[in-house]
């Protein structure tokens, strides 16, 4: 299925030195975000930065919602990742993606300009509506059970 999604390049360097997000495989689900920025930038340890994707997007489809998430290489062997855990994208957000990252290392990381720094997901949203009730109709075998409920093994 095929759904149109507006992109605005923000960044007059993005023609030149920067390339538009794409699908790195024919297998691939998200589409690779690059930092914006015109020199590197120095991410000390425990630090966060905001960095420029140097676009916008404009989903505008209520039934869609995007999700920007961490690159995986990036997470487990430098540890950096993004600084909010999962960044979402309403459908009537037209600002510029900003990529929150976070240095979770003991080492200093530097992101160059056109570095990949994140990942972008387009996925379906599901709107219900609430129907309030005393009591549930149906009890489960976990009912209440919480955190823990199944144990280790």
């Amino acid at each position: 299925m095929m759904n149109k999604i507006e992109i605005k390049i923000l960044n007059t360097h993005i023609n030149k030195n920067f390339s538009l997000p794409k699908y790195t495989t024919e297998g691939s689900s998200g589409l690779d975000l690059k930092a914006c920025i015109k020199e590197k930038i120095q991410l000390n340890p425990q630090d966060t930065v905001l960095v420029p994707t140097g676009i916008a997007i404009h989903i505008a489809n209520p039934n869609i919602a995007a999700l920007i998430l961490p690159r995986s290489g990036l997470g487990h062997e430098k540890g950096i990742i993004l600084g909010n855990s999962v960044g979402l994208i309403d459908s009537d957000y037209q600002g510029q993606l900003m990529i929150s990252i976070w240095n979770r290392s003991k080492k200093q990381y530097f992101i160059y300009p056109n570095n990949r720094i994140a990942q972008i997901i387009f996925i379906p949203i599901i709107k219900p509506y609430f129907s309030l009730v005393k009591d549930f109709n149906e009890k489960t075998v976990r009912d209440q059970k919480g955190f823990g409920h199944s144990g280790l093994l």
